[in-house]
């Protein structure tokens, strides 16, 4: 295994924080190594996308590349996207990472002759990122983070009985768009009858599951980073009503409140991102990278609350539970 020894420092810039973490791929020194710069910015701050970040780093540092990461929070606002696409193209950073769609578009559209790597883009062809998921789009390439959002629905509707849903989304978020569509089907499908509540900040996020508590038997979140990043918000007036959700990111819901969640790593997610990087580091052409999924069951996670199950009213089959990775129960998470 290659030897790694970090050293971390942190500059406070206007627009979020420089980290420079020098690593050695052997214990020679590493005067002679080249020095990159990789930028880093996510939509805002939650803890899925917190762990791309993570993931993303510790696969550049095990690569034994001395790096100067530039970590950047749009913080929800797209003009605040632009100048850190902006802010990476007069840095001139050797790689540019967008995590989630708002941030990955904004550095495409900006930097044309550095490489740019997306990291869990739900539905990067509908947001222009490439033409194709078999190849990259010039300097562009990534990881999709795509749900099933269809066995989602089936398996929420087996275990609660479900006749209508509820969907919270960004209207301004190509991936929610996307999202959207792939449950009308499957709501469609099933006869469930679907009704929607759209926002556009995440401080309307509360509002919104106010609006639309009374009006469905259970919720369904896709990996919107906006509405989870107020997820709190939604499970208390959810609780309160003694109401279902069912949540496609994991990590987010591990403090308790979804009944089910159901979706990727995301720090496994970030290392298969921080691959890609690390593979452009060495020379490869972002245009002759495929699109990259998640596919390995292996990386995976399934949740159950059996404390909102049991406010709820609903007894989750065993031959599910057995299949969970977390269990929360009387308020602790349990990983098996």
């Amino acid at each position: 295994m290659k030897k790694i020894s970090l050293g971390l420092l942190s500059l406070i810039l206007s627009l979020g924080i420089i980290s420079c973490v020098k690593t050695e791929k052997n214990a020679e020194s590493t005067s002679d190594s080249k020095v990159v710069k990789i930028g880093i910015t996510k939509i805002t701050q939650h803890p899925a996308l917190d762990a791309i970040e993570e993931g993303i780093m510790e696969v550049i540092q095990e690569a034994g590349y001395e790096a100067l990461f530039d970590l950047q929070n749009a913080n929800g606002d797209l003009n605040t996207a632009s100048q850190i696409a902006n802010k990476f193209k007069s840095d001139k950073v050797d790689v540019s990472v967008g995590i989630a769609t708002p941030v990955a578009v904004a550095l495409a559209n900006t930097i044309k002759d550095k490489p740019v790597v997306f990291a869990t883009v739900t539905d990067p062809i509908g947001a222009g990122l490439v033409s194709s998921l078999d190849k990259g789009e010039g300097n562009v390439t990534g990881l999709s983070d795509a749900v099933p959002t269809r066995e989602h629905i089936q398996l929420l509707k087996e275990i609660t009985d479900l006749k209508t849903l509820g969907y919270i989304y960004t209207t301004k978020e190509a991936n929610s768009i996307s999202s959207l569509e792939l449950v009308e089907s499957a709501c469609k499908e099933f006869g469930i009858a679907l009704v929607t509540q759209g926002i556009s900040l995440s401080s309307e996020v509360k509002q919104a599951a106010d609006a639309i508590v009374d009006r469905v038997d259970a919720l369904y979140l896709t990996t919107d980073n906006t509405v989870f990043s107020a997820l709190a918000s939604i499970t208390q007036v959810f609780g309160k009503a003694k109401k279902p959700i069912f949540a496609s990111d994991v990590t987010a819901a591990l403090d308790g409140g979804c009944l089910i969640a159901s979706g990727f790593n995301y720090y496994k997610a970030g290392r298969a991102t921080g691959e890609m990087v690390v593979q452009i580091l060495e020379g490869a052409d972002p245009d002759a990278m495929p699109v990259r999924f998640i596919t390995e069951p292996s990386d995976t996670d399934l949740l159950f609350d059996l404390d909102v199950a049991k406010a709820c009213g609903i007894a989750i089959p065993e031959k599910y539970l057995a299949m969970a990775n977390y269990i929360f129960e009387n308020g602790e998470l349990h990983e098996k």
